[in-house]
């Protein structure tokens, strides 16, 4: 099997574009909900909006250009083709940065952090900030190839970054990851590599134990209720796409609408916005992340990863690896710092921000590109 790293260039035929622009117009829509709030799911009239936007106004070549400007990557790893980012920082003793995307996100989410993180010096920042970027996209995501086979959880998926990474020709770098990013690091953690110097989390994954629980402070209280109101009414996607992903995934693939809609929903729950998720990420990038499920047919292949490791999401065992946490306040999982001592035995890094969500990076690139540099500023 080649080791080859190949340049990946995108051009998605007109006539699949045109394909979808149909499909959009001939969406049968369910009635409106019986409500005046996102209750019940995404509401009708908004979720119309984005696909009459997304079918009249949007425009992929824009998104495919920039992707295509960056550099595209794939190579084979694991018989599995990997798609990937690579962007070299100008600064030649830039330190290497692995950053993994979850669901339902994708390379999209750091496209505004790309240039501040790879070249500081021309975003008005300190050069000796600098990171050459390696930003993958997940197995069964994006433009990456879809497992034929069961195996392909986090674990396996740890492994092949840290395969990616020697191919790249990186013997030192550093780990960042949020979603499922976040639990794929915490993986390579307990491999314990060498090379890698530290990493960074703004999804921290840690649940309370039940004596941490009779005594809580009152922002651990707060964490809880939050926490308790996620689990509640907010878990109905990870217990289908945990259990039935291939079920759903025939929806997913035959309507645009119905996969608009599907990710439309969480990134409106889990941002940290004043009433419109689309103030705050824009309109074309909330379908530029949407094309990556849409073009490549990634529906029931990215939420299979939910079938394959969610159960290793909260794993309880202590990690030695030296960590960086930053809290963002609109986080499903927050965490305090005395539950996050517990599981990061070796914590170089943790502060909590003042605005963000789940969406880290796509939401507040400068709030994340400052938490980054901070957290690997004293390995260099």
């Amino acid at each position: 099997m080649s080791d080859a790293i190949e340049p990946f260039t995108l051009s998605v035929p007109q006539a699949e574009l045109d394909a979808l622009k149909g499909s959009l117009a001939r969406t049968r829509w369910p009635e409106q909900e019986t409500v005046t709030d996102w209750s019940q799911g995404a509401p009708r009239e908004k979720v119309r909006t984005l696909c009459e936007y997304w079918r009249d106004r949007y425009d992929w070549r824009r998104c495919e250009a920039a992707l295509n400007g960056l550099g595209q990557y794939r190579t084979t790893i694991d018989r599995l083709g990997i798609h990937f980012l690579h962007i070299r920082s100008p600064e030649p003793d830039a330190l290497p940065l692995l950053m993994t995307h979850g669901w339902p996100g994708s390379v999209i989410e750091f496209m505004k952090v790309i240039g501040p993180l790879s070249d500081p010096a021309g975003h008005g920042g300190d050069r000796r900030d600098a990171f050459h970027l390696i930003l993958p996209s997940l197995p069964g995501y994006g433009f990456s190839d879809k497992p034929s086979e069961p195996g392909w959880g986090v674990g396996r998926i740890a492994r092949a970054w840290l395969t990616l990474m020697e191919r790249l020709g990186y013997d030192r770098f550093v780990v960042q990851g949020g979603d499922w990013g976040a639990i794929v690091a915490k993986a390579m953690a307990q491999l314990q590599p060498p090379q890698c110097l530290a990493m960074h989390l703004n999804l921290p994954m840690v649940i309370p134990t039940d004596e941490e629980r009779q005594d809580p402070t009152p922002a651990e209280q707060a964490i809880l209720d939050h926490m308790q109101y996620f689990v509640d009414q907010d878990t109905g996607y990870l217990k289908q796409q945990g259990t039935r992903p291939q079920t759903l995934g025939y929806a997913l693939a035959d309507s645009p609408a119905g996969q608009a809609a599907w990710i439309y929903e969480k990134l409106h729950g889990w941002s940290d916005h004043q009433g419109d998720v689309e103030d705050l990420l824009g309109m074309d990038a909330i379908l530029d992340n949407i094309m990556l499920y849409w073009l490549p047919n990634a529906g029931a292949s990215s939420a299979r990863l939910y079938w394959e490791s969610i159960g290793d999401a909260f794993s309880p065992s202590p990690l030695e690896m030296p960590m960086g946490i930053s809290i963002f306040p609109r986080e499903a999982y927050r965490a305090s710092r005395r539950w996050g001592e517990r599981i990061f035995r070796n914590l170089i890094y943790w502060n909590e921000v003042e605005r963000g969500g789940h969406y880290a990076a796509f939401e507040q690139p400068q709030i994340f590109t400052e938490e980054i540099r901070a957290c690997f500023r004293g390995l260099r």
